[in-house]
């Protein structure tokens, strides 16, 4: 048992309670037990009380407290295990990313996204070299991929015309707007279904979660409008669909609360694009100056990404017995929304070949 009094400097223990709150987020309970016996052994009590506390043996108690004493703070930790040589080579792993980036139909797979045993196949045939199906998650990980949820992209998409969008007419529009001192606004719509929406939770294993539904096929639906330059955010919802008529009004209301041009980015809904709408653009140019997204290309709308997390934080698996109950929920997280540009102009990080553009 140690016979000697442990001191740890004020700049010590600040360095080991920022070590202790990571462990501890981390999930590293051996890292945790280390550090508290430390502070147990600086609190004058012995190594044999500290190690039936936290369930170690003494000698571990000062084997910590050895360390730290030659080390320092700095040797407080453990060394991760060096493990066995890859099987692969750094060239060849370099090489199997490269093959995993260009998709499986550049390999001879038919399917679109890779799975394990594809991935298995395409070591074996291209290097002789046989992995455990089961291991391929952990090498994929060390390569820098992750298991994802793939999206839909459409078959309609107009390469060309994202293309000549990204490569000239938002550096154009970016450069109008800063001219003009102009508000850059990203506009889209959403709706929120009384019925609910569902999303990922955690469960018992075999007992699948269950959220109550109204069952009614009624949605609120909102329009929106963020500045790219500010975070600043327009919204208007309502109870019926979207018209042309319902989408100028909700323009000449944001007309009214700015005195600045604006320069308004919008997808081809058929009330975006209408002659009615178009009449209202005529009659307001000294004030709007309308550019339209190349089609199919809601990556390149941040709106898109704010009615996603403010579905994801605010009405996901919620239970709405009535359409007042909805209502009030999404016009909360609106407001919410409108008092935190910051936040949302986070989401205003569009794709990189946008940001390479401007």
């Amino acid at each position: 048992m140690l016979s000697f009094r442990l001191t740890i400097s004020t700049a010590q223990r600040q360095d080991l309670e920022r070590k202790l709150k990571s462990a501890q987020q981390l999930g590293d309970v051996r890292l945790v037990k280390w550090i508290l016996a430390l502070f147990a052994v600086s609190h004058d009590q012995s190594t044999e009380h500290a190690a039936r506390v936290l369930d170690l043996s003494a000698a571990q108690v000062e084997r910590y407290v050895f360390q730290f004493l030659c080390y320092g703070v700095r040797g407080v930790g453990f060394k991760k295990p060096s493990g066995r040589r890859p099987k692969l080579t750094k060239d060849q792993q370099r090489e199997l990313a490269d093959l995993i980036d260009a998709g499986p139909q550049r390999s001879g797979f038919s399917g679109a996204c890779w799975r394990s045993p594809m991935i298995q196949q395409l070591i074996k045939e291209r290097f002789g070299i046989a992995y455990n199906v089961f291991y391929i998650a952990q090498l994929l990980k060390n390569l820098g991929f992750s298991f994802q949820k793939a999206k839909f992209v459409s078959d309609h998409l107009d390469e060309i015309a994202r293309r000549r969008w990204r490569n000239h007419i938002w550096p154009q529009i970016q450069q109008l707007a800063r001219e003009r001192k102009a508000l850059l606004l990203f506009g889209d719509e959403a709706s929120f279904p009384q019925w609910g929406t569902l999303t990922y939770t955690w469960a018992r294993r075999g007992q699948q979660p269950v959220v109550k539904t109204s069952g009614k096929r009624k949605g609120y639906k909102v329009f929106g409008l963020i500045d790219y330059f500010t975070g600043r955010f327009f919204h208007q919802g309502q109870e019926g669909r979207f018209t042309s008529a319902c989408y100028t009004a909700f323009l000449s209301r944001v007309l009214e609360q700015t005195t600045q041009h604006l320069i308004l980015i919008q997808d081809g809904a058929p009330y975006h694009t209408s002659a009615e709408t178009k009449r209202f653009f005529a009659q307001h140019a000294d004030r709007l100056t309308v550019f339209q997204l190349p089609g199919y290309s809601p990556d390149y709308n941040p709106v898109e990404k704010l009615w996603k997390k403010l579905k994801q934080q605010e009405t996901h698996l919620h239970y709405f017995p009535t359409f007042e109950a909805l209502t009030k929920k999404v016009e909360q997280a609106l407001i919410k929304f409108e008092n935190a540009p910051r936040e949302i102009l986070a989401l205003c990080s569009l794709p990189e070949e946008l940001a390479w553009a401007a």
